[in-house]
């Protein structure tokens, strides 16, 4: 279950976290968030969703001003010049449990989550207050970096504040110094092509292109109810489901699971940036992608079931051979 505004605010109550609220109508930019509440004093946050070509995910968060050179930070997380692009806006939804315009660092108390690094601008240090989303663009929380430190600890995270706007040089004898942010307990699968567009959002947040994620992942990897009864009675059975036993019903089995996929996966909407026929190559890469993100587990877990199939079944019948073999006494 995702957390409500209502239920982070309570949350933060609960954590004795002292912090001011300002309604407000939607905002989907920086700017426009300034017009509410960038007279009240205190620095401004804009926030960026990445991913990197290993569908890896990062929130960045950084006061207003801050110049964030996207090659400069990939280069110095370890990923090379074009190691970071904006994640899809449906990553967004399905990670941090935000819409578009909301991306925030407390979007972290989602387990969905849970392998999303963050990286705080060392400037909010600098300021009395800093302004963040409570995961709702119609509303302005502020606070200090201590009560946003104890809110991250609470949950689970070690704040770290960086210098985003540095350019140190990276080399063999010069180590990439964020290669520490690197998340390391996302599932991690083979590099796709991956088509870029963004749009900036709100109080801060950016999205565009493609990928998975974690959750996105584990929602695939989670076999099917019917393909986990499957794999049930193939253990416990001499006769498994004859579509595990027969290679041309396996191959129509994994066919079937691959159509819907297609279709629950709504490939083929129009986009929002324009028509298919105007979209050529990135749909052809968005569909690719897709495709092996949603059916590369699912497949692995069909190819499993059927070798333990033929492993149950040559188990059974060598030792069916095996008594029908031995001299009665």
């Amino acid at each position: 279950m995702a957390y409500s505004k209502d239920q982070l605010l309570a949350r933060l109550k609960d954590l004795q976290i002292e912090f001011s609220q300002y309604e407000h109508p939607a905002v989907m930019t920086v700017e426009a968030q300034a017009k509410y509440v960038g007279n009240i004093g205190g620095g401004l946050s804009k926030n960026l969703f990445l991913k990197d070509k290993k569908h890896r995910f990062y929130i960045v968060s950084a006061l207003a001003d801050t110049k964030v050179d996207m090659k400069v930070l990939s280069q110095r997380l370890g990923l090379g010049k074009g190691g970071l692009r904006m994640a899809p806006e449906e990553t967004m939804l399905e990670i941090l449990k935000v819409p578009l315009g909301s991306v925030t660092p407390f979007a972290l108390v989602n387990e969905s989550a849970r392998d999303v690094a963050l990286l705080l601008d060392k400037g909010f240090k600098a300021q009395e207050r800093c302004f963040f989303h409570p995961l709702s663009n119609d509303m302005s929380i502020s606070l200090n970096t201590n009560d946003l430190d104890k809110f991250l600890k609470s949950i689970g995270r070690d704040p770290a504040y960086v210098d985003l706007e540095a350019n140190p040089a990276v080399g063999k004898d010069q180590p990439p110094d964020l290669a520490a942010f690197v998340p390391s307990g996302s599932t991690v699968l083979p590099d796709l092509p991956d088509p870029a567009s963004a749009v900036q959002s709100a109080g801060g947040s950016h999205v565009n292109a493609n990928n998975n994620c974690k959750a996105a992942t584990e929602k695939a990897i989670k076999p099917a109810k019917d393909v986990q009864n499957v794999k049930d009675k193939s253990a416990k059975a001499v006769n498994p489901s004859s579509s595990f036993t027969d290679a041309e019903k396996f191959v129509e089995e994994i066919l079937d699971r691959i159509s819907a996929k297609l279709l629950s996966e709504k490939l083929f909407m129009q986009t929002k940036e324009g028509n298919i026929a105007q979209q050529g190559q990135e749909l052809g890469n968005e569909i690719a992608n897709r495709l092996r993100k949603c059916c590369y587990p699912e497949l692995k877990n069909l190819a499993t079931i059927f070798k333990n199939t033929a492993y149950t079944q040559g188990f059974h019948a060598g030792k069916a051979s095996s008594l029908t073999q031995c001299p009665r006494t």
